[in-house]
């Protein structure tokens, strides 16, 4: 059993029917992080050079062979960050800055070992956000990236040329005590253990075939 498996009754995550208000019981203060604007700007970037670091295993035999990559996504920063707002629209501001995007390279070298290191592609971004005004509890600008090499080369030594596509979100966000309306607590369901039934197929079959909606042709082209 889970959320979404077994009897979705009473106060389990889903899809609302019928009256949105019955059932709602309480006004909650809920710890979490605001989301007064964000943006999503998707690149490609052909060509891109990234010198890995922290190659395990350490000094493989070159030429090396580029065989995939992807993103730390939880360790995007952004660097030389500014924030300018503008004076005709007070709540608005031009953001700019630097998105750092480690991504680790996987490739086998020259004795066909497998092997892996991390770079950093950086990407510069010039956007326009809301931005509310100063508070004791200040805004931050973070950013979120994802990306999928579509190919990549060897170069020399730790160094590779990739083709990443990527996927960056900027979000201007504020750690706050929010005062929403629930449903009550979520009533947790026990867990319904895996077990493999190899005879659970055979037996879910019906015993006849079902009947066909209209007779079979009289005639058949075997031609």
């Amino acid at each position: 059993m889970s959320f979404f498996s077994g009897n979705r009754q009473g106060c389990n995550p889903g899809p609302i029917t019928g009256n949105p208000l019955q059932g709602l019981c309480e006004k909650a203060c809920i710890q979490t992080r605001k989301v007064f604007d964000a943006c999503m700007k998707q690149v490609q970037m052909d060509g891109t050079s990234v010198t890995l670091t922290n190659q395990q295993p350490q000094s493989p035999t070159a030429p090396l062979t580029f065989v995939s990559c992807q993103t730390q996504t939880n360790d995007v920063t952004i660097t030389n960050l500014v924030v300018d707002r503008f004076e005709d629209k007070p709540c608005f501001a031009r953001v700019s800055g630097s998105v750092s995007v480690p991504i680790t390279v996987n490739y086998t070298d020259n004795n066909n070992v497998a092997g892996s290191g991390t770079g950093i592609v950086t990407i510069p971004i010039d956007v326009v956000l809301y931005v509310p005004q100063p508070s004791i509890i200040p805004y931050q600008v973070t950013a979120f990236a994802n990306a999928i090499c579509s190919g990549g080369r060897f170069v020399e030594s730790s160094t590779f040329s990739i083709d990443p596509c990527m996927t960056i979100i900027i979000r201007v966000v504020v750690d706050a005590e929010l005062l929403v309306p629930t449903y009550g607590y979520c009533q947790i369901p026990p867990c319904q253990d895996y077990t493999q039934d190899v005879c659970s197929g055979y037996f879910d079959l019906p015993l006849y075939p079902a009947q066909q909606p209209v007779n079979p042709p009289t005639q058949i082209n075997v031609n």
